[in-house]
């Protein structure tokens, strides 16, 4: 496979989503791999080693005039620990994870021993960053096999319901476009919880007033014709894209390997705030939130706990959305919380309000947001890295 464009890099991806949830399915029914399967896997990760190289970057063409230097060093590295896991065993796979980590074995044996008593009725985890390495762009960030096989027994043998909760949107290039885990084991609630697909394989949504709702879509509108016009249309291939999620929509100015020269990245910033300017000239139906590569833009709504003030809608507003329209009962605890970043601790402190008997794992070495983490909620613990968490929770899931 000669990956030349974009388009043809996502085809790839996509290929390798669809065997991964094929190569996921058999293994947890009865430990069987498909050697053809593993051997696309094989094919994919030489494709993608062999694209084009500049500086050190992988070259991806736009346009016949344009090329963009990506970091594709998540789709690789996923691709790898697949195969490696798919040909090896399991304590070989640690030890593997451990040869990328050499403080793996100790904060994997520290965390799962003091969780492994702890009967937990329901799991809340962000996705990106938290249960999931990050990737460059969010069409491309498939979960990884492995990743779901080890997610998987634990949310089977050892909770109730396991919920995986993000910011990006659930469909349209959304998180049932990138997870391979298999059907009716994950509640997915996305746009912060606005909306989800439960194990049933219904979707549900937050109620939003209809004004609200007709000046999202022209505000959309407008971002996709931006988005469209040949000097900003690269911005819909880096980091988050484009995503147009239900109650917020995210644009990406930048990625995280900052591909975007520093001046057009910020005249886009602009224009994007003029544009959201225009529909909402008072400030009164939406929320921008600058993350330092996306630009957040949220619809508002009232804060019970402010006397009906406006504010964004957080993760803590969409788990006691879940909690009330799906019925998880946090209140009979313990619960187990997971994140990553400030924006999850709104989860840990709406969980807080209705058991005590939370806990949380936070994917960090800032000391700053351990703190914060810690104050929010005393049992709390840390880990450096998304596969630490994974496969904390894989062992929890095996005995």
């Amino acid at each position: 496979m000669d990956i030349k464009t974009f388009e043809e890099f996502y085809a790839l991806m996509n290929k390798t989503r669809d065997i991964r949830r094929e190569i996921v399915s058999l293994f947890l029914k009865n430990g069987n791999i498909q050697h053809q399967a593993i051997a696309f896997l094989i094919e994919a990760l030489d494709s993608l080693q062999a694209i084009a190289q500049k500086n050190n970057r992988y070259v991806l063409a736009l346009s016949q005039d344009k090329t963009i230097p990506v970091d594709l060093s998540y789709e690789i590295t996923e691709l790898e620990k697949d195969i490696f896991f798919l040909t090896h065993s399991e304590t070989e796979f640690y030890s593997y994870l451990e040869g990328l980590d050499e403080d793996f074995s100790r904060q994997v044996n520290e965390v799962e021993a003091k969780l492994k008593d702890i009967s937990f009725k329901n799991f809340i985890t962000d996705r990106d960053g938290t249960i999931s390495n990050y990737c460059g762009r969010y069409n491309s960030s498939i979960q990884a096999a492995y990743n779901a096989i080890f997610l998987s027994r634990f949310a089977r043998k050892c909770v109730d319901n396991a919920v995986i909760m993000t910011s990006a949107p659930l469909e349209n290039i959304g998180m049932l476009d990138v997870v391979v885990n298999p059907e009716n084991t994950f509640i997915y609630a996305a746009s912060k919880g606005r909306e989800y697909f439960n194990k049933k394989g219904e979707f549900g949504r937050f109620p939003i007033p209809e004004e609200k709702q007709s000046k999202l879509n022209i505000l959309n509108t407008k971002l996709r014709n931006l988005i469209q016009q040949p000097e900003y249309r690269i911005f819909s291939f880096i980091g988050s894209g484009l995503q147009l999620k239900f109650g917020q929509t995210t644009v990406a100015y930048q990625d995280i390997s900052n591909s975007i020269p520093q001046k057009e990245s910020k005249n886009f910033f602009e224009v994007i705030k003029s544009t959201v300017k225009d529909v909402d000239p008072e400030g009164n139906l939406f929320r921008i939130e600058d993350t330092g590569k996306d630009m957040e833009i949220i619809l508002t709504i009232e804060d019970d706990d402010s006397g009906g003030q406006l504010k964004d809608f957080d993760k803590g507003d969409g788990i006691r959305f879940l909690d009330k329209d799906i019925g998880l009962k946090i209140e009979n605890g313990p619960i187990l919380i997971c994140g990553d970043t400030k924006s999850d601790i709104p989860m840990i402190s709406a969980a807080m309000k209705k058991t005590k008997d939370t806990w949380s794992i936070f994917v960090t070495t800032d000391s700053r947001l351990k703190g914060k983490v810690t104050q929010t909620c005393p049992n709390s613990l840390f880990v450096s890295t998304p596969d630490i968490l994974v496969a904390i929770l894989n062992n929890l899931g095996k005995n």
